[in-house]
């Protein structure tokens, strides 16, 4: 696979952040790379490395859950069919509207948008976290954010390598 391909492939892994896959490239790649959870590391590097302004519009990067993008069917295909996954397309009236204001007061305190692995997760599962994670402090829900992240990246990693 050459860059453009390789870049082609893993650019939807870590949302709207091409610059990850580009610099994993660019970096060399290895046999250790050569699966989901060898390239997930390696990219994880790059995003460790990269330092708080491109982690913080790596979080920036996201949509808020059940937020505007996904009403107007404007999530990537991977955020999608996340969220469908996790019922976010077929929440209650009360849920919907518990995540909408979740998602403003997460906003407001943290400045980036609340991000969970939702695969495999339900509604009342996410609702229990976000209401438990919106009271942390900024340090540990930027680090929280960050873990979430990676974590959804290797669930997209694990199904193109499937």
């Amino acid at each position: 696979m050459n860059r453009d391909d390789f870049v082609a492939t893993f650019r939807g892994v870590y949302e709207h952040s091409d610059w990850i896959a580009e610099l994993v490239w660019d970096g060399g790649l290895t046999k250790a790379e050569d699966t989901a959870t060898g390239l997930q590391a390696a990219m994880a590097d790059v995003v460790s490395a990269a330092g708080y302004e491109p982690q913080f519009a790596l979080l920036c990067a996201h949509p808020d859950l059940a937020g505007k993008l996904a009403v107007r069917g404007d999530l990537t295909d991977e955020s999608t069919s996340e969220q469908k996954s996790a019922g976010l397309d077929r929440c209650s009236t009360e849920e919907f509207d518990e995540l909408q204001a979740l998602n403003t007061l997460y906003r407001s305190t943290f400045n980036f948008p609340y991000i969970l692995a939702v695969k495999g997760r339900n509604v009342s599962e996410i609702l229990e976290n976000f209401r438990s994670r919106v009271n942390n402090d900024v340090e540990i829900e930027f680090q929280e954010a960050l873990n979430q992240v990676h974590q959804i990246a290797l669930l997209r990693l694990e199904t193109l390598f499937a």
